[in-house]
């Protein structure tokens, strides 16, 4: 396996990561602004009350997502790694 091949695999695999990762990252991102804003305007500072929603909104998301996720890392391996792997 040469540099250039090696250099397009591990740019495809990061392009892979950034895509899957988007969904939770992105409903994580607006969940902690809503809940901060509430906080704020409420003066309500509990701690639970910015990990429970938070971490609801991810685990919901990421059962909604996972078959994307899934169906795109094994497009990814079946491929991109195992041509390189077996050696074709």
């Amino acid at each position: 396996m040469n540099e250039a091949l090696f250099f397009d695999s591990l740019r495809q695999g990061l392009w892979v990561a950034v895509i899957t990762s988007t969904p939770i990252l992105a409903v994580a991102l607006v969940a902690g602004l809503v809940v901060g804003l509430f906080q704020a305007l409420t003066s309500i500072q509990e701690m639970t009350l910015t990990f429970v929603p938070k971490l609801l909104a991810i685990v919901v998301v990421f059962w909604l997502c996972m078959g994307f996720m899934t169906q795109t890392l094994v497009a990814f391996f079946q491929n991109q790694l195992i041509p390189h792997i077996i050696g074709g």
